[in-house]
Order: structure tokens, then sequence, then C-alpha cells
């Protein structure tokens, strides 16, 4: 289910369906890959990420379909050089469809500048194992008072 290097992942392995789709997705960002991306999450997901208001949605509602969350791509994932994931733990009770995977995310600009995210992430996915739904968990004023210039 991980296919990048990008991903260090010390949590609970086992073939959850929640918890491989979380793989998926953080593999097809690592690779920058908005095709592969799409291909995670359902025709009707929606994503929060932070939940609430935020700098990549100003109403706190929510990325909608694949046109919304093409749209966070650009604003939030597109403009980023390099990323890290580092998941710690993650949460799945074998008779749901959800998991919460709880680490941080390294990213790193193209001058050099680079930021950590700590943050919890729930993904629930539908009986095709599409994310139907993602939660970020984290807070912006945390993550830009990590920001090191290069």
């Amino acid at each position: 289910m991980i296919t990048s290097d990008a991903i260090t992942w010390n949590a609970p392995d086992d073939p959850h369906p929640a918890r491989a789709a979380s793989q998926r997705s953080y593999s097809a960002v690592a690779k920058g890959d908005l095709e592969e991306w799409l291909t995670v999450y359902a025709d009707d997901c929606v994503l929060e990420d932070p939940v609430g208001r935020s700098m990549f949605d100003p109403e706190g509602t929510g990325h909608r379909g694949h046109a919304g969350i093409a749209a966070f791509w650009e604003k939030a994932i597109a403009p980023v050089a390099r990323f890290a994931f580092e998941i710690d733990d993650s949460f799945a009770n074998p008779e749901s469809n959800t998991c919460a995977n709880v680490g941080r995310i390294r990213t790193w600009f193209a001058d050099g500048s680079h930021t950590v995210t700590e943050l919890v992430m729930v993904y629930v996915v539908g009986d095709d194992g599409r994310v139907r739904s993602m939660k970020a968990f984290w807070e912006p004023e945390r993550t830009m008072a990590s920001f090191t210039s290069a």
C-alpha cells in the first residue's frame, strides 16, 4: 500500500480498508500525483484539512467531490516541493470503515524553507475502499510557528 519512501509508518499495518486508503493517499501526495490521489477518493467525498475555517477553506465547510479536492490540491499540495509523512499510530476497529492516524507531516518548499504539522487524520471509506470523508485535525498557528526559513 505504501509506494513512497517519503512515508515512515510506525503504526499497526494490518489490511484494514481505511488504513490502506490513507496509505494510498499519502503515497500519491508524496509522489505529487494528483490523478492517482483522486482515485483514492470517492466521487462525492468531503475533505476537511484542517477541520474548520482556514486559509484553504475560508467557510470551513470542506472540499467536496473531485473538483473540490483538486482545487484544494492546487492550493495546499502543489506548492510544496517535498513531503515526509511520519505516522506514529493508527487506530482502526476491525468492524468499522474508519481509521484515525496520528503523526506529522513535514513539508519543504522550493526555497528550502520548511514546516512541521502535528495532526490526527480520520479516514472513512465506503464499501469500495475509496475515501468518503477525510478530516485532518491540526492547528495552522502551530504549523506556522514551526516555519524555518532556508
